[in-house]
């Protein structure tokens, strides 16, 4: 439903809470590149210490690839789903994946040659799954969809649009299956989860924690979102991660 206006969360609470978080737009700024995007310190020290006081509740459901996360984060054994939960390693250390086709074999021929001709878009190839980045030029959003509508048609592959990207991929689970993965297992188990996302592709997370009895934060300006609650932006989920410590010390 629409939001025009979504309070703030209270701080995470370190008895009972399950923290879930995409990475772009999120923990880390959106930029033009996403090869170019970097994780302040601050917020890689602010995770280790909400891992600390979660007792390990906490996890990035990105749309990056597990193996990119973990070089990005540097926190060894973080669980992470990546590729929009297409890969996830649980938090004792057991990684899934969905392999990649033929048909996204093609699709990656057909984008590079796109790609190639178009050099403003931007390629990011994560195996079972193709981004065509269009930050750089806004104007061929069109284009860039067209190619991937046809893709997803001719060879049977799932479809996400997000903010100046539109993707291409292997069928499986989403961002809200991969909460719901974590979950169903230790350390998550029986806690309350909270998903905390900017993207349209983090609506089913949203649906997903909401269903288990927790509630998703909504990262940017109003807009329709099945979260409850808002943060402005990257450096204000920063200041509400940091506000946990203060809150749980008290």
């Amino acid at each position: 439903m629409p939001h025009d206006f979504l309070p703030r969360p209270e701080p995470v609470q370190s008895i009972g809470d399950a923290l879930f978080l995409d990475f772009d737009g999120t923990l880390a700024p959106l930029v033009q590149r996403p090869g170019d995007t970097i994780l302040a310190i601050s917020v890689r020290r602010a995770l280790i210490r909400l891992r600390r006081l979660l007792a390990g509740r906490i996890a990035i459901v990105s749309g990056r690839s597990v193996a990119v996360i973990d070089r990005m984060v540097a926190i060894d054994g973080l669980p992470v789903a990546g590729i929009h939960g297409l890969e996830r390693r649980s938090a004792n250390g057991i990684m899934t994946r969905v392999k990649a086709s033929d048909g996204i074999a093609a699709a990656r021929i057909a984008f590079g040659a796109l790609v190639t001709r178009l050099p403003q878009l931007l390629l990011e190839d994560k195996g079972p799954s193709l981004a065509l980045h269009y930050r750089m030029a806004p104007d061929l959003a069109p284009i860039a969809r067209e190619a991937a509508e046809a893709a997803a048609d001719r060879h049977g592959l799932s479809l996400l649009t997000g903010k100046m990207v539109v993707e291409v991929h292997e069928p499986g689970p989403d961002k809200g299956a991969a909460v719901r993965a974590y979950m169903a297992e230790p350390p998550f188990e029986g806690a309350r989860p909270i998903y905390v996302g900017d993207d349209a592709t983090d609506e089913s997370a949203f649906e997903a924690v909401a269903a288990l009895g927790g509630f998703g934060v909504l990262v940017g300006l109003p807009r329709s979102t099945a979260a409850q609650f808002r943060l402005a932006d990257a450096q204000d989920v920063e200041a509400w991660l940091s506000a946990a410590d203060m809150a749980n010390a008290a």
